[in-house]
């Protein structure tokens, strides 16, 4: 049975109220091209009782694709000012290559409307059968599961479509039940264009043929995907919580294990959302990408994704990083044997070392050198790749003894290296300490210079 255009426009302000689209005193900008869909929610929202008293600003955008349009805007001026709303204009620059363009123009115009007018709020007339060519298209050309979700009903920067659950035919009869003349805009026949291919074609075929109420089993999955993508927004980032270890100076540390005994969509969705933190949204091949480096990437490695981003691997740990910079460094000379203090920096770490003779300062790590085999002056700076460290068994390179040590390689630069006047490793602090200038059991205090470093405050 067809409702009424009394039981459309009650049902429409119960919608409004129930998900609480407006709110009193709002300013609005509504989308008008002329066409019924858009003409019945301006008059809806100017006109049904019981909606909150709005402040309406209609806005219509002339797209220049066809000769005629200009009328429209005429057409749009005599109606906006008899309903008593506001009206602004604008029109294309360019001529536009493709509707997807066209549509982009669109909503550009619009929110610079709304910043323009001081709008909270943009309000566009989808409705139903939208929402089912919109699903139906995105099936065509292999969306995912929130590209099935359709046309959101709300999204930044607020865009609201309060007719997304009516259906094109009773908005027509709405409109011919209070008399309502819109503008027919022939490009909606125009079979160059996919989605009219959709409306006029391909839907009525498949409810002649495949399946008699194929929009509304449209709309249903649009709902059920929407649902999904809902419930994953909600224990996502819960998740995702879980796994990472770290965030501080610009890296995110995730626990790769953990990651890697979830399911393989389950990590595809952690990965996704962990790289979105820094603002950056993979495709499918992107995720892919992402996904194969995560399980068999060496550690070591890394990759680069979009922009500045790179994902690398250090032994169980996944670190997410922009590109860095060169971090500020600053070394610090110990002249002589004797006291004394002073600051450093390594890799953009701002440390503090003390040394003394005799009892040792205090310092997050204390260490102490035999001064008869002590070469000054000795310094701390950060470590060059080539460095290498003396050991009981042997030499060893500093790449090799922090890869031993676990420490991750963004995290080496920041770890400072005390070297002697020679050029020799003597100490990592944190990490390991060469057999250079040890301290043995027959040395005197005043024999051995204590060394404390600590991070500054």
């Amino acid at each position: 049975m067809t409702r009424t255009d009394t039981g459309l426009a009650g049902r429409f302000v119960q919608h409004v109220a129930a998900r609480r689209l407006f709110n009193t005193g709002e300013r609005v900008v509504v989308a008008v091209s002329g066409g019924a869909d858009s003409t019945a929610l301006l008059h809806l929202l100017r006109f049904s009782p019981g909606l909150p008293a709005l402040d309406l600003v209609a806005a219509h955008f002339d797209h220049r694709m066809r000769p005629d349009s200009a009328s429209d805007v005429a057409w749009l001026r005599g109606l906006t000012r008899a309903w008593g709303v506001g009206f602004q204009c604008g029109e294309a620059s360019v001529e536009f290559t493709g509707e997807e363009e066209a549509r982009d123009a669109r909503y550009a115009f619009l929110e610079a409307v709304a910043a323009r007018t001081g709008a909270s709020k943009i309000a566009t007339g989808h409705h139903e059968d939208d929402q089912a060519e919109t699903v139906l298209f995105r099936i065509a050309r292999g969306t995912g599961l929130a590209g099935l979700s359709g046309i959101p009903e709300t999204r930044e920067p607020g865009i609201v479509r309060p007719m997304l659950p009516f259906r094109r035919g009773e908005i027509e009869t709405f409109l011919a039940a209070h008399r309502l003349v819109t503008r027919n805009d022939e490009s909606n026949l125009d079979l160059r264009f996919a989605r009219n291919v959709l409306r006029h074609q391909v839907i009525p075929l498949m409810e002649q043929h495949v399946a008699p109420g194929v929009t509304s089993s449209l709309v249903r999955l649009a709902r059920l995907a929407g649902q999904e993508e809902e419930g994953w927004r909600c224990v996502v980032p819960e998740l995702l919580d879980r796994l990472v270890q770290s965030r501080e100076n610009g890296v995110l540390s995730v626990d790769r294990s953990a990651l890697l005994a979830y399911h393989s969509v389950v990590q595809a969705r952690l990965l996704r959302a962990a790289i979105e933190r820094f603002g950056v949204r993979l495709d499918e091949a992107g995720t892919r990408a992402v996904l194969e480096f995560a399980r068999a990437g060496a550690s070591g490695r890394s990759i680069r994704l979009q922009g500045a981003l790179v994902l690398r691997r250090s032994f169980d740990e996944l670190f997410l990083s922009e590109k860095p910079v060169r971090e500020e460094h600053r070394p610090l000379a110990i002249q002589e044997p004797g006291s004394g203090s002073g600051r450093f920096v390594v890799g953009g770490r701002h440390m503090t070392a003390a040394w003394s003779i005799g009892p040792p300062p205090e310092g997050r790590w204390v260490e102490r050198f035999s001064l008869s085999q002590l070469e000054f002056p000795a310094s701390f700076r950060e470590w060059s790749p080539g460095d290498r460290m003396r050991l009981p068994y042997g030499s060893k390179k500093l790449k090799k003894v922090f890869a031993e040590a676990r420490v991750p390689a963004h995290e080496r630069i920041r770890r400072p290296v005390l070297v002697d006047g020679g050029g020799s490793v003597l100490w990592i602090p944190g990490v390991m300490r060469s057999c250079v200038a040890e301290v043995g059991e027959e040395t005197e205090e005043v024999g051995a210079l204590s060394i404390a470093v600590g991070e500054e405050l």
